[in-house]
């Protein structure tokens, strides 16, 4: 594969695209998880399937439209289901995590109907469903790149107040932390997130890479810090390992990357029982 790399430009715009969302996507994940909203990755996703299908049906009917990206119209759908959340979340004060499911319900019913309208699957939203080492373009990646560079501007200048929220949100609130605004700032790098790493992981896989590498880092970390660090370790092991074995097998990576993660989780429970026996 490394000779493929310095040959071929779809395998170079795969490796960096790779080792960025095996950056991003734990990074961020760290704090969805610390805030238990794990199942909003799941939600966000869905959503930019229906984007997804969206574009490549606008792109079917339309002829004018056959040059648009459906990165852009995912990213759309994403970021507006992320707000959507947020605005329901504070309907339903008392039932906040309902806002989740309704928003993946509702992503769920808009691309089954964009589907239908396209007339069923196709090769292009496959892989968009479970990642491809080919399909993704020069331009994806500078897109992505955009994209990890304001989402880890943000989380190193909003640290302090993403921390304090994620732990004690009523305490960050009498801090004098703009909750609201910094909700909003989260909620949609995570939607931005989500939308990037489906090149790579796919749609249906991509909030696995955004817990299990979280998952497995808490078993062993000692700390918050540490949890980052691991997280993002196992996540660019995940997915440069899971890119290869795509790549030489002839297999979705998104699947691979995902098998991997879930290796890694259960190698960090062995070792944390271990320790544990060791100790006693």
């Amino acid at each position: 594969m490394i000779a493929g790399i310095l040959q071929y430009e779809f395998l170079q715009n795969a490796f960096l695209t790779g080792i960025i969302i095996g950056i991003i996507a734990p990074l961020i994940g760290v704090f969805i998880v610390v805030r238990r909203l794990s199942l909003i990755a799941d939600a966000l996703s869905h959503v930019t399937l229906a984007g997804i299908a969206a574009s490549l049906l606008l792109e079917k009917k339309f002829i004018g439209l056959s040059g648009l990206n459906p990165l852009y119209m995912g990213m759309v759908f994403s970021v507006t289901g992320s707000l959507f959340i947020e605005k329901l979340r504070a309907v339903y004060k008392h039932y906040q995590e309902l806002a989740i499911p309704i928003i993946l319900s509702g992503g769920i019913g808009l691309g089954a109907i964009f589907i239908s309208l396209a007339d069923g699957f196709n090769t292009d939203l496959f892989s968009y469903l479970f990642g491809s080492v080919s399909a993704v373009s020069r331009a994806d990646l500078w897109t992505i790149l955009v994209i990890s560079i304001f989402v880890i501007a943000m989380i190193l200048l909003l640290y302090k107040e993403l921390f304090l929220l994620s732990f004690d949100e009523e305490h960050a609130k009498a801090s004098g932390i703009a909750a609201k605004s910094i909700h909003f700032i989260f909620i949609v790098m995570v939607a931005l997130v989500i939308a990037a790493s489906m090149r790579i992981v796919g749609i249906l896989l991509v909030s696995s890479l955004m817990t299990l590498p979280v998952a497995a880092s808490i078993r062993i970390a000692k700390g918050f810090k540490q949890t980052i660090f691991y997280s993002v370790l196992f996540g660019e092991t995940s997915v440069l390992g899971g890119l290869m074995l795509s790549y030489y097998l002839d297999l979705a990576p998104g699947g691979m990357i995902v098998i991997i993660a879930v290796l890694i989780l259960i190698l960090t429970i062995l070792i944390k029982k271990l320790t544990v026996k060791v100790a006693v």
